[in-house]
């Protein structure tokens, strides 16, 4: 993982996207340990503070879970989370086709919705 210190986007949030991006694409398996909060920050020549936030919000969307001295783990939520997005593209897709939407139309839509992100 690099860093762009120069780039709009704060470092935290690189960190975040990248291990939401491997644990969302099963590069990280269930149960893989990521590294500690302090050994990933001094890898990154970053302050600890910015990884522990970037750990925070992966363990607010459910992604991994922290177990104390285990330490952080991608958690099972992981494919439940997967699944719930699933679901809800299905009622999306269901619901542009009751109304009318051409598949175009509709992917134009999440598209937009996906931009401000």
């Amino acid at each position: 993982m690099k860093i762009d210190h120069h780039g709009d986007t704060p470092p935290y949030e690189q960190v975040r996207v990248h291990y939401a991006h491997a644990i969302s694409n099963r590069e990280l398996p269930v149960g893989a340990k990521l590294p500690t909060v302090r050994a990933l920050a001094k890898d990154l020549g970053l302050a600890v503070n910015t990884v522990a936030r970037a750990y925070r919000e992966l363990e607010e969307a459910g992604l991994v879970e922290t177990r104390g001295r285990a330490g952080t783990v991608v958690s099972a939520n992981g494919d439940n989370n997967r699944e719930r997005i699933r679901a809800a593209a299905a009622q999306y897709a269901s619901m542009s086709a009751e109304l009318g939407l051409t598949p175009h139309e509709a992917l134009d839509i999440v598209r937009a919705a996906l931009s401000r992100f």
